[in-house]
């Protein structure tokens, strides 16, 4: 089948929850991806943050192989053997004692949303019910999560959502302070803000955060979904703060491309959840978990970490030459391996540029151009991406 038949398969069977580039893609590797006519495109998107090792990584593929041969899924009524020791890994790269899986980012929030709850009901808070998120911040689009994500165009269909929620100022403590009492139960933060436009927490909040926490006997919880697991080039986000939070919400880039979130949280809190209180029928599937802990081995290698931060280093700079090139590039924001443009025009028309000269971009709200390369890209790919934005704005301002 050609592209047109593709796209009108989707176009009468598919519900329409995402503007779609006007090509179709067939195969990737590498840094690279392919559509269906045989054209290469750079891949500075990474299916949003997912593909942290880029498209067929060999352990990645090797994990899966050697799994599936063994064994696909049997639900969390059993123990499984890549469940076990993938809890094993992530516990033991961060503060946590103890991990709940599910299958994505929304859901691994959602899930910290009822911990938390059901923490604040054990320890006789029962008034505890309330959450506080912040502006620009994306949590998910479940219902609960919803609630989190303060976009009007987001919220609005849907209402009347998850009550309790109330929205702070990101990076500015004095609007916690005014939003939190007795009945705050916890406090939700992305370390580093993706969608909101790529923007990175100040320290002094975070640090603040966590001692507003703890004076109010309320959690914090550090939503890494995007920006965790090397991206920021940390193993977590948070680690570059020197603040840890309660709980932790992980997925896009931990399963290598397959479906996989996971909630990480204190032994404090993991004390309060009992049999039944939460469940998923697909979580910890063992192929996946296998993937991921072939995922985690290579991003958790100090050589490996040591390169996103070079290579972060590496493309900041040329992202510097280009703004001074085109003055409409008002700011650039980020850490490691995770950048936003602030324009002073839609970012839309750089990314379909980016599409005709063979790279993919994404944007971060309507005026930022996101940029997520894998974390292994090399110096000749930065170059070329580098060479491949310098034409997308140039054709981008002269239309």
């Amino acid at each position: 089948m050609d592209a047109e038949e593709i796209k009108a398969l989707d176009e009468k069977y598919v519900v329409h929850t995402y503007a779609r580039a006007p090509f179709v893609l067939e195969r990737g590797e590498g840094v690279r991806l392919y559509d269906t006519t045989g054209k290469a495109y750079l891949d500075f998107v990474s299916g949003i943050a997912v593909n942290a090792l880029g498209h067929g990584h060999p352990a990645v593929r090797q994990a899966i192989a050697e799994q599936m041969e063994k064994l696909m899924h049997v639900s969390n009524l059993y123990h499984t053997i890549p469940q076990a020791r993938l809890a094993q890994m992530l516990v033991e790269s961060c503060f946590a004692d103890k991990v709940y899986f599910c299958n994505s980012g929304a859901e691994s929030v959602e899930a910290a949303i009822k911990f938390a709850r059901k923490w604040a009901r054990t320890q006789g808070f029962a008034e505890k019910v309330e959450f506080i998120a912040f502006s620009g911040g994306f949590h998910g689009r479940t219902m609960g999560a919803l609630a989190l994500t303060p976009r009007e165009h987001y919220q609005d269909p849907f209402r009347p959502l998850m009550p309790g929620a109330k929205i702070a100022t990101f990076n500015d403590l004095a609007s916690v302070e005014a939003l939190m009492d007795e009945k705050t139960c916890a406090v939700i933060v992305e370390p580093l803000q993706g969608e909101g436009g790529v923007y990175p927490a100040d320290p002094d909040f975070l640090k603040g955060l966590r001692a507003l926490c703890d004076r109010n006997r309320s959690l914090l919880i550090f939503d890494e979904v995007q920006c965790g697991l090397g991206r920021t080039g940390t193993l977590w986000a948070h680690q570059f703060y020197g603040v840890t939070p309660d709980l932790m919400t992980v997925a896009k880039p931990l399963g290598g491309g397959l479906p996989i979130g996971a909630t990480l949280m204190t032994q404090a809190v993991a004390d309060c959840i009992s049999p039944g209180d939460h469940g998923s029928t697909f979580a910890a599937n063992p192929v996946i978990c296998a993937a991921a802990q072939a995922v985690l081995k290579t991003i958790s290698d100090p050589a490996f970490l040591e390169h996103v931060r070079w290579a972060g280093s590496y493309l900041s700079e040329g992202l510097s030459d280009l703004q001074a090139k085109y003055p409409g590039i008002r700011e650039i924001r980020g850490r490691g391996l995770i950048w936003g443009l602030a324009l002073d025009m839609p970012a839309a028309p750089v990314i379909q540029a980016g599409y005709e000269l063979g790279i993919l971009t994404l944007n971060a709200g309507p005026q930022v151009l996101r940029l997520l390369p894998p974390l292994v890209v090399q110096r000749a790919e930065i170059d070329e991406a580098l060479e491949k934005l310098d034409g997308a704005f140039a054709r981008a301002t002269q239309r």
